[in-house]
């Protein structure tokens, strides 16, 4: 599911009996082929039988079944027939169409019977991500309410409300938040799965909720995709044994009384198919390659998450060889319905439907009659309603059709007893906001955490930290709960967050002066690494900053050091304190530099809330037991680097992982950067992020960071053409603010300069500036150019996009050494301001309005 609103996030899963059989199949994919049959070539198939690499055509009869589990009752049918025998042809759509809470009304649900409602990444019941749990259960009455409402004659049919809980319940305050999947495939254990759905479906049913998009069983082939954080790695063995115990402790066993009730909810597996493997790693790309790697790979987890009674699967945005998977009715239907007869429903992704050839989000009758239920359509539901409404008069959606997804939607809400439910208040757990975050809850998210870190290198026995020992505490992620959750927690993309809106979690810095205190060592705090008594150790905790779907792609897997964290590595090594590097990452990297200065190496990944696990295992209360589930890049240009590869060879390769007790020692490694991360040096900022190469910081002038906290100014995710593809800056006045555009190295921009080229900037402006505003750019500490922006700015039409161009002689002129730009834009005032950025990039500037701005303007 997207951000603003929402983004998908389910999967499917496979029982551990079918791990052996994945691995099998991954070490023979360089021979992968569809077995040779008696018959004549079908369509996508040569004269041999073998499958074509470029087919879209699914031939069902070659893809393993799944073991059905006994969950089809003659009662729940019969109620299934007699429902949809005496609903409206209204009815019947509105229970295909999803909306976005932030795009639809309690009312709206009435009177378009809408069957479904979601929360994407950034919609709450309320303004802002501070909603509070009561919130979320009076939102879900109203809605629950609004469905329920008699309509003459018509039966009432309850709306059920799907969410992106994917690392614990992540969308609500005070949750517990565990590791991001990426973490828990390094754990190995899929009996801590289990107890991680409990977990998160109690508090889900908290809060009034009862469906996840979650599981995802991606398979990840290509690190450079910024959803690698949601894979359980890059073999499908981890994935097929997390799918059953991840969805039964979701959705409880199938037979058992509480089966989807009680403390349960409805799971998703996601997203089918291949969302892994696009080329490129590009989020909502095309996975090329041929059938019997798309089944052997790719569908592996599905399988068991359908024999352990998934209750609906996600459909990916991604396409198979050029075909959008929302329109391939021989998956959709022909594998998934047919053949491993799933009689649960198929789910969309955000607008999904709308990039199937011929559609447009608000018109898809083709994605239903190819197999999908139920289209997720968060903002563009009414049109799909009216549209699908005429196309299921006219005959283009047949009935048989239609009548197929409304029945498989019917029979998961009769099946979770959603027909008597009563209002979601009224449910088990509901209200019992003590469990959110519970104490209990909270100990297997820390022993999620102790059993994800992975260790890669402890030269010197560096580790286990000693009793009694005085530690240094630095770098930027040390005491950053934002950086230590990633993406997909409280907002879409996990930025804008504060410490404040953690109540029930751990900073790893809070963690480590606990543990501390236990074992008699002593722990100082310094992000910058500045001490006056020197230490016997330093931690340094860094690494990426927190990003989801798309906005996390990348050029290449080299890790971009934006906060000087090798630099302060460096300077402790120089000063003859022992380090230990804490990496948090999404992904596997290429950090070379980092290996070589510290003296040991700690993959932690994600770790969400609980930052005293990192101190458990730091402190050898618990040793190592984490293993790579991806194999860690030689390189920074080995983006996809696979086990069973013909030529793999990887840094630290798959399933590596040291424990304390191991030689810990590393070679020197190479540190030379085969690749830079590439893309169009144009580009300052666009879709939602700052170009390649580039950072967006905010904060104090001399204090920038990617979230500094709200005092001064905040940067949120806004929509102009797509989902968060804009950023919304707003300075309180309290003090002086900036937001540059950083890069991660300085650039010589003399050249463009002298080309006559401009920064040009598509702005809205919401609130005018009280005091005056500059742009500029910097060109080191004590170097940099500004204009004046005030006036334009001022005289910009009040929520109307419009575009302001400087010229870059302009800064030149100011002062600025152009060969030298560490800060091609920075935008800086100490008054109030309420301005969205779409885009800013470099163009020429021939032509009218190409002078330097001034206030007299």
């Amino acid at each position: 599911m997207i951000g603003a609103k929402a983004f998908e996030l389910s999967g499917s899963l496979v029982r551990v009996s079918h791990a052996v059989m994945a691995l099998a199949m991954v070490a023979a994919l360089p021979a992968c082929a569809a077995p040779t049959q008696d018959r004549p070539a079908a369509p996508g198939q040569n004269a041999a039988g073998q499958a074509d690499a470029a087919s879209t055509t699914a031939h069902p009869q070659d893809w393993a079944k799944p073991a059905l589990p006994a969950t089809r009752n003659a009662t729940v049918e019969k109620t299934v027939a007699d429902l949809l025998a005496r609903m409206s042809l209204e009815q019947k759509v509105g229970q295909v169409v999803q909306a976005d809470i932030a795009s639809v009304t309690p009312e709206d649900v009435y009177r378009y019977h809408l069957g479904s409602v979601l929360n994407g990444g950034n919609s709450k019941p309320g303004e802002g991500h501070h909603v509070t749990a009561p919130a979320w259960v009076a939102a879900a009455d109203a809605f629950y309410e609004a469905s329920m409402r008699p309509n003459g004659k018509l039966p009432r049919i309850p709306v059920i409300w799907g969410s992106d809980a994917v690392h614990g319940h992540n969308n609500v305050v005070g949750a517990t938040l565990f590791p991001h999947n990426i973490g828990l495939g390094a754990a190995r254990n899929p009996e801590l799965m289990r107890r991680i759905g409990a977990v998160t479906a109690a508090e889900m049913r908290v809060t009034g909720l009862d469906w996840t998009f979650a599981p995802t069983l991606a398979v990840v082939r290509d690190d450079r995709w910024g959803r690698t954080y949601e894979g359980f790695g890059e073999n499908p063995e981890i994935a097929t044994s997390y799918a059953r115990p991840l969805i039964e402790g979701l959705q409880g066993k199938v037979g058992a009384a509480d089966w989807l009730r009680g403390g349960h909810i409805i799971a998703t597996a996601k997203h089918f198919l291949g969302d892994g493997g696009t080329a490129g790693g590009k989020d909502q790309g095309d996975t090329r390659t041929d059938e019997a790697t798309l089944r052997r790979l790719f569908a592996a987890p599905y399988v068991p998450a359908i024999e352990a009674g998934v209750q609906s699967i996600m459909v990916s945005f991604s396409s198979w060889n050029g075909a959008k998977m929302h329109g391939n009715r021989s998956l959709l239907r022909g594998v998934i319905k047919d053949h491993w007869g799933f009689d649960g429903f198929l789910v969309g992704d955000w607008n999904g439907h709308g990039q199937v050839d011929g559609c447009k989000p608000d018109n898809c009758y083709q994605t239903f009659v190819a197999g999908l239920d139920m289209a997720m359509a968060p903002d563009s539901w009414k049109g799909l309603w009216q549209n699908t409404l005429a196309q299921a008069k006219d005959g283009r959606l047949p009935m048989p059709v239609l009548d197929d997804a409304v029945r498989r939607i019917l029979r998961v809400k009769v099946r979770a007893g959603l027909m008597e439910a009563g209002k979601p208040s009224s449910r088990p757990l509901a209200g019992q906001y003590d469990l959110l975050g519970s104490a209990e809850h909270r100990a297997v998210a820390r022993e999620a955490v102790r059993q994800s870190l992975v260790l890669l290198k402890n030269a010197g026995s560096t580790l286990p930290l000693k009793p009694g020992a005085r530690i240094l505490l630095a770098g930027d992620g040390a005491d950053n709960m934002t950086k230590q959750t990633g993406g997909w927690t409280l907002t879409w993309q996990g930025t804008g967050t504060t410490r404040a809106d953690f109540p029930n979690g751990e900073t790893i810095a809070e963690g480590m002066r606990a543990v501390a205190k236990q074992v008699g060592a002593t722990v100082d705090v310094a992000a910058n690494g500045a001490f006056t008594q020197k230490p016997d150790v330093a931690v340094v905790v860094f690494g990426e900053d927190p990003y989801a779907e798309f906005q996390g792609d990348r050029a290449d897997v080299g890790f971009d050091d934006a906060q000087g964290s090798l630099a302060l590595l460096k300077k402790l090594k120089a000063a003859g304190v022992p380090t230990v590097a804490v990496f948090l990452s999404g992904r596997p990297m290429w950090v070379n530099p980092y290996l070589n200065t510290a003296d040991a190496f700690v993959a932690a990944w994600l770790p969400g809330s609980e930052g005293g696990g990192v101190a458990d295992v730091l402190f050898g209360k618990s040793d190592f037991r984490g293993k790579l589930p991806y194999s860690w890049p030689r390189t920074s240009d080995q983006t996809a680097v696979n086990v069973g590869d013909a030529d793999y060879n990887p840094l630290f390769p798959y399933g590596f992982g040291l424990t304390l007790k191991d030689r810990g020692e590393l070679a020197p490694l190479p540190e030379d950067r085969a690749t830079q991360a590439s893309g169009d040096r144009t580009i300052l900022f666009d879709a939602g992020r700052a170009g390649a190469g580039r950072r967006l910081l905010i904060g104090a002038p001399g204090e920038l960071s990617p979230n500094p906290g709200p005092d001064l100014i905040t940067a949120r995710g806004a929509d102009r053409r797509a989902q968060e593809d804009s950023v919304r800056l707003v300075w309180t006045g309290k003090a002086k603010a900036e937001a540059a555009i950083v890069d991660n190295a300085p650039v010589d921009l003399m050249r463009e300069t002298n080309g006559a080229l401009a920064v040009e900037i598509d702005l809205k402006v919401d609130g005018a500036p009280s005091r005056p505003v500059t742009a500029g750019v910097a060109c080191g500490d004590q170097c940099a150019g500004s204009v004046p922006i005030t006036a334009p700015l001022r005289a910009a039409p009040k929520g109307a996009w419009t575009t302001l161009t400087i010229p870059l002689s302009c800064f030149a002129a100011a002062g600025a050494d152009m060969r030298q730009i560490s800060a091609p834009l920075s935008l800086t005032t100490d008054g109030t301001l309420d301005l969205t950025i779409s885009r800013a990039r470099l163009v020429q500037a021939n032509g009218a309005g190409t002078a330097c701005p001034n206030n007299n303007q």
